[in-house]
């Protein structure tokens, strides 16, 4: 068992798909599927069963993902924590953050950048998914985090957390019940949602199910502010996680409920262009990042699973 074993395995586990996991890594397919086989070979065990649809994890796999993760992380820290021995981390970088993320981890990264990084400049960027995609393909930020985005090829994309999306709002628009809402029973209610387009798509990863709400919605705005006002007053609910309103629901101004039948959820990805050059400031940014949200989670936080692994 090797490193480049383990990330193969761990980019066809987070993509059930030969073909999206050798377009993540940028290798032949061909060469995923041979190193898979000889890890699967050497454990003497399956790790998935082959479909013509894509790979799906045995209970092997399911057990070794874990396993599989950790090491990765492992040996990204290791490298990092050794070039730092010897380099000095310096200079302006600039980090692209939606909302939810930056609900999240922004005062902890703005401490850590303070009290750790007094060489480095940071600009924070925060917008909704869409643009914040658009701000990493246009150069304005160096790294970013967005839910659900579109598959692009310029661009390196590595899972990091899923999370539950709740229906949330006043008492007096879902009822103050503990009790989950159905998907169709959320259809009949006034909810708030964002503007067609690339940020709605971060509300949910179920095109379908997003366009029913759409389609009945009586107000989409382009302002997450705008939606947070409208639920204050009573105007309707939105869909979203708990870390999207954590401040409101500790307060007790607004409730969350469960939605079943079904669930749904959104998956956060970290991205960079191809092309961006590897450098000591870089990897230091993203490893902090990381961090960050892997702690919050950890520490619950932030509701959701972690399920990052580094592409070493």
């Amino acid at each position: 068992m090797n490193i480049k074993q383990l990330t193969y395995f761990t980019a066809v586990f987070e993509h059930a798909n030969l073909s999206h996991a050798a377009s993540q890594l940028a290798v032949a397919q061909s060469a995923i599927s041979h190193h898979i086989g000889n890890l699967e070979a050497e454990l003497g065990t399956p790790l998935f069963i082959r479909k013509p649809r894509g790979m799906q994890p045995t209970a092997a796999g399911h057990r070794l993902i874990a396993h599989a993760r950790h090491i990765l992380n492992s040996v990204h820290s290791a490298e990092q924590d050794m070039r730092r021995e010897t380099e000095e981390v310096a200079g302006e970088f600039a980090l692209g953050l939606p909302f939810s993320v930056m609900q999240g981890i922004g005062v902890p990264l703005m401490r850590k950048i303070l009290a750790d990084f007094p060489k480095v400049r940071l600009s924070i960027v925060e917008g909704l998914s869409g643009t914040t995609h658009a701000s990493l393909m246009s150069s304005e930020v160096d790294l970013a985090l967005f839910y659900n985005p579109h598959k692009d090829h310029r661009v390196t994309m590595e899972p990091v957390l899923k999370e539950e999306v709740l229906c949330v709002g006043k008492t007096s628009v879902i009822s103050a019940s503990e009790a989950p809402i159905s998907f169709e029973e959320l259809t009949h209610l006034p909810v708030l949602l964002l503007r067609q387009g690339a940020s709605s798509r971060a509300l949910i990863d179920r095109p379908g199910l997003l366009s029913r709400l759409e389609a009945n919605t009586p107000l989409q705005l382009n302002s997450i502010s705008g939606i947070t006002n409208g639920m204050l007053a009573g105007l309707g609910c939105t869909i979203a996680p708990k870390v999207f309103v954590r401040e409101h629901l500790a307060k007790g101004v607004l409730h969350a409920r469960p939605i079943v039948r079904p669930s749904l959820s959104r998956q956060l990805f970290l991205g960079y262009r191809r092309d961006t050059p590897s450098n000591l400031l870089f990897e230091a940014m993203k490893a902090l990042v990381l961090q960050l949200i892997e702690g919050e989670v950890r520490s619950n936080n932030w509701e959701a699973e972690y399920i990052h692994w580094s592409a070493v």
